[in-house]
């Protein structure tokens, strides 16, 4: 349209293509199939493009009592971790014309005030972290269409649950340390109650106990480099046999063993080796380099939104869990003394 006209509307993209403007909203919407032939609906579009039509989604989400607005509910972005999440879940939501409001659960985990008003009234549906889950019932976002990330898919709040394979996980850490002749271990597990951090007690300990002459103490720490720092110096410093081998259920975890080891002059991997879980951009920025999964947060995110879009389509969303991958670094090795 010439410079200064007025924006086009969907009776001029009607005009232009000869059709009626309930078959440019059934094009424009993407609900043609069925109801107007192809030939028709690429006429429409090509209408669209020439007049540089834009629906306008204000009146449309009135129109159909939507606002086109998800609620992604998440620990405290204590790591860049989440952030993947976030950005992932956004992109496949731009892409489908929805935005994503970001919300942290204060403290990680644990009661939240509600964000709006009402968030029933104000949101399309929720995508929620296991470890927020509590944060649902503040916001009565459990009442909302729901997908929950890492959560146990047999007892979940959610429509769908989208999980990473966190078991493979620590079956590739587990049979890379007793491969290379570990066992004794010591767990360091993150002080979370949450379905993810279950599954990885239980999986280490599983595949652990099927090799004889092994032993693993698991003690807690919060996600936290002072609080696993206090927690793996005082397990490295009891009595008896010492670990060979710590397994930290998180990346920010193993940058706190790395620490109570080297304030007990041991040398990390000659002495001990440590793997964490996450692959943050810290794991590269310790020395020596951390062995650990890495997890696609992105492409966690963007699955979690995907699941969400079905639920809201009255589809069923894709099934199987998202891969993940041990990355072999430096600081995992033989133990030195059987």
């Amino acid at each position: 349209m010439a410079p200064g006209s007025t924006r086009p509307t969907s009776r001029d993209v009607a005009q232009a293509a000869g059709v009626s403007q309930a078959a440019v909203s059934l094009v424009l919407g993407d609900k043609w199939r069925g109801r107007v032939s192809e030939t028709t609906a690429e006429r429409v579009r090509q209408a669209a493009r020439e007049l540089g039509y834009r629906p306008n989604l204000a009146a449309r989400n009135l129109r159909l009592g939507r606002t086109r607005t998800v609620l992604l509910v998440v620990p405290a972005l204590t790591t860049e971790f989440f952030a993947g999440v976030y950005t992932g879940a956004a992109r496949i939501a731009a892409q489908h014309g929805f935005g994503v409001v970001l919300y942290p659960s204060p403290e990680g985990i644990g009661p939240a005030r509600d964000p709006f008003a009402s968030a029933q009234a104000a949101l399309d549906g929720v995508i929620a972290s296991s470890m927020a889950a509590d944060a649902l019932t503040a916001i009565r976002g459990d009442q909302l269409p729901l997908v929950m990330l890492d959560s146990d898919p047999e007892g979940s709040l959610g429509a769908a649950t989208v999980n990473l394979d966190i078991t493979d996980g620590v079956r590739q850490v587990a049979e890379h340390l007793l491969g290379l002749g570990h066992r004794r271990f010591l767990h360091l597990a993150a002080d979370v109650a949450s379905w993810t951090f279950d599954v990885r007690a239980r999986e280490l300990a599983t595949r652990i106990g099927h090799v004889p002459g092994t032993s693993l103490l698991t003690v807690q720490a919060p996600i936290a480099i002072e609080g696993a720092l206090a927690a793996a110096g005082t397990a490295l410093s009891a009595k008896g046999p010492r670990p060979t081998a710590i397994i930290c259920d998180d990346d920010k975890l193993a940058a706190g063993a790395y620490k109570a080891a080297r304030r007990l002059g041991l040398r990390i991997p000659d002495d001990i080796s440590v793997t964490g879980l996450d692959d943050l951009a810290l794991a590269t920025a310790i020395d020596p380099e951390l062995t650990t999964v890495r997890l696609d947060a992105e492409l966690f995110g963007e699955r979690g939104m995907q699941a969400l879009l079905a639920v809201l389509e009255g589809r069923e969303p894709e099934e199987g869990d998202i891969p993940v991958q041990l990355v072999v670094r430096g600081s995992t090795a033989p133990p030195s003394v059987p």
